[in-house]
């Protein structure tokens, strides 16, 4: 299991969470990406980031809010297809 930023991030990204993940495997692109995005492969599970976002963006895989369960393909998605996941974004909330 892993967590997930799901759409409150987007267009938020307060990195709160970046710097308390002891694994760093909170990333984006400055200037480029909306949200913030996990690793599914280095998330440890130890819920750090959770509780400190401000916006309460942050689930567990099995605790995401159905209507954001598209996210957690979105943000492993971003480590193989940048461009897709920028695009998905764009489209599930446009500017």
């Amino acid at each position: 299991m892993t967590y997930t930023i799901a759409e409150p991030c987007v267009d938020v990204m307060d990195q709160a969470c970046v710097s308390v993940c002891p694994v760093d495997c909170i990333h984006f692109d400055e200037g480029v990406d909306r949200t913030l995005f996990i690793d599914p492969n280095e998330c440890i599970d130890c819920g750090a980031c959770e509780p400190e976002c401000p916006v309460n963006a942050i689930f567990a895989e099995d605790a995401v809010p159905a209507e954001w369960t598209k996210y957690t393909a979105l943000n492993a998605l971003w480590y193989t297809d940048k461009a897709a996941a920028r695009a998905q974004v764009d489209e599930w909330k446009p500017r």
